[in-house]
């Protein structure tokens, strides 16, 4: 049962709420709730039935966001390149600046929706701002004060600040492109946003492409360039090497056996050129196979397994034959001698050879059509270059070589005659790429298995691009900005939200919460904070809500709790 139980410390009492029950058969406190002290159980007792009016408001998430910018200091490097107004009246650049990061963190807006999207938050608790401050009239008019090199400059310091707040000790890096399309009407100047091939197959609309170098190690972004949207990887890659370089070299603080891991969109001679001439950096790269048949045509018995984590786990779940396997060479690649491996990964062929066979059976019943057409003598059906063309557009569209069938198109005097058939030979060596991926370095004395690896970790800077076309998180793209200078603030936003998010989940792993950073957002979104308007009282209370056990998990990663309703030191 329960009951009031008085305590006395230093001659004052305090008072608790204790319950009882037989343990054993004996009387044993089995829970104990701390009321306070006489003057806290009187304000308690006036407090009950005697609320005004209550607002409730987003914490938890806003509260994260701000921890995270505490330690790094965003807000403070815009300001110290760009110069704060004495004008104390409105947030500074850097404050308009962190106030868009923090909303990319959690849920993200526009900028006309901000101002809204705040008042329902605790950021007058947080970090005070009139939430009105932030339309996006006021946005566009800030974001003006800053040009594209002061936001270089901005990058860079960033860059620096997080590299020494994680103290970077990885030699590999990874790096990576993608395109984020934008509704930019076709008549708007602009050198960022171009049509291109967009990686959502959205063609029809302008793009702005980005690069992105991430540690391998921390996967934290540290360095970032935004470029016009038909620009091919490979010229983008030529023009910033020296610049990723260059951020390599300061972020580690060495100049001994860095690596970057590629894709094989940044290859051309110019830029193994210039990669061969740095003595101190070396490449991971991506092949296509269609250039290296010799390569894939390897029976299957010179593979090994590699080892890897997911590969341990298909062994202790039975599946040894899903493992992904390699077999290594050397071979001369850009004027060099070089060292190859060739990894299959037998999930992935099945997965391929499963849409292979889809697409090969709408050729076949295309052709059966364009057959039948030509049989009858349609209009526009009674020319071979026509029909040929007719199949070869069938063919590109399913992303198809057209030597898979052989059509043979024959004239007589009267009419055109078309039979066709498969062509196994081309098939097979077709189906001989599934599953296959061609890795190419200049590391000789690699292993193999650690090569695999660094290859496979391009994922980390995948998963980044993931996230931030993410529609709740980041959220860069569409881009609704229609002027380059708000585009680049914009993305710098992004990318500073990104490794902000990071940030926290290298945090959570660090205290034994393995969560996502998204999952953790999503869980102390619901973690609330309440204002309490009394009578006879002019400033409100605010009091936090009891965390359920998850949040009480991430509070006590950052040294935090919540016992009262009132956030405290763990």
């Amino acid at each position: 049962m329960a009951h009031i139980h008085k305590k006395m410390k230093k001659g004052r009492p305090y008072y608790y709420v204790r319950e009882t029950a037989r343990v054993d058969g004996k009387p044993r406190v089995v829970n104990q709730v701390y009321l306070g002290s006489p003057e806290r159980l009187l304000e308690m007792a006036t407090f009950t039935g005697n609320i005004e009016r209550l607002q409730v408001q987003e914490y938890g998430s806003l509260l994260l966001a701000d921890l995270i910018e505490k330690e790094i200091g965003f807000a403070g490097i815009v300001d110290e390149v760009v110069g704060r107004d004495e004008k104390k009246t409105v947030p500074s650049i850097g404050e308009y600046f962190l106030y868009a990061v923090y909303n990319r963190m959690i849920d993200a807006r526009s900028k006309r929706a901000l101002p809204e999207w705040y008042k329902n938050t605790a950021i007058q608790h947080i970090r005070p701002v009139r939430a009105e401050s932030l339309s996006s009239r006021h946005y566009w008019r800030m974001w003006e004060r800053i040009d594209e090199n002061g936001l270089r400059q901005v990058a860079e310091k960033l860059f620096s600040k997080l590299a020494a707040y994680r103290k970077i000790s990885s030699e590999c890096f990874l790096f990576d492109t993608t395109n984020y399309y934008t509704y930019m009407a076709s008549d708007s100047e602009s050198e960022l946003a171009r049509r291109g091939k967009n990686k959502e197959g959205k063609n029809w609309l302008r793009q702005v492409g980005v690069a992105l170098l991430v540690s391998r190690d921390e996967k934290l972004p540290l360095y970032y360039q935004e470029y016009e949207g038909n620009r091919h990887d490979s010229k983008l890659f030529f023009n910033i090497l020296d610049s990723v370089v260059a951020a390599m070299r300061n972020r580690v603080g060495t100049q001994a056996g860095l690596t970057i891991v590629l894709d094989k969109g940044m290859n051309s001679e110019d830029n193994m050129a210039i990669l061969d001439s740095y003595n101190d950096i070396h490449f991971i790269t991506t092949y296509s196979t269609y250039y290296a048949e010799e390569l894939i045509q390897v029976k299957a018995d010179r593979f090994r397994v590699v080892e890897t984590e997911k590969n341990r786990r298909l062994a202790e779940l039975g599946r040894e034959d899903d493992r992904l396997s390699a077999w290594r060479t050397t071979g001369e690649y850009w004027g060099r001698k070089r060292t190859v491996v060739v990894t299959y990964n037998p999930l992935t062929a099945t997965k391929q050879r499963y849409n292979f066979e889809k697409k090969l059976l709408r050729i076949q019943d295309s052709l059966f059509v364009m057959q039948d057409n030509v049989r009858r003598q349609k209009p526009h059906w009674r020319s071979k270059e026509q029909v040929q063309l007719r199949y070869e557009e069938v063919c590109a569209q399913l992303h198809l070589p057209d030597d898979l069938y052989t059509v043979e198109l024959s004239q007589d005097q009267t009419r055109l005659h078309m039979n066709f058939r498969k062509n196994h030979y081309r098939i097979n060596r077709y189906i001989d790429r599934f599953g296959k991926n061609i890795l190419i370095t200049d590391n000789m004395d690699w292993p193999t298995d650690d090569i695999v690896r660094a290859s496979l970790d391009r994922y980390i800077v995948e998963e980044a691009f993931r996230q931030s076309k993410d529609d709740d998180l980041v959220s860069l793209m569409p881009l609704r900005h229609w002027t380059d200078s708000k585009i680049r603030c914009h993305i710098l936003t992004c990318i500073v939200a990104l490794a902000y998010l990071r940030i926290l989940q290298i945090r959570l792993a660090e205290a034994g919460v393995a969560i996502t950073a998204s999952k953790a957002m999503d869980s102390m979104r619901t973690l609330h904070s309440c204002l309490v308007w009394q009578p006879r009282k002019r400033n409100p209370q605010r009091l936090i809500e009891e965390p359920d056990k998850l949040q009480a998990q991430i509070l006590k990663a950052f040294g935090l709790k919540i016992k009262g309703g009132v956030l405290q030191d763990a």
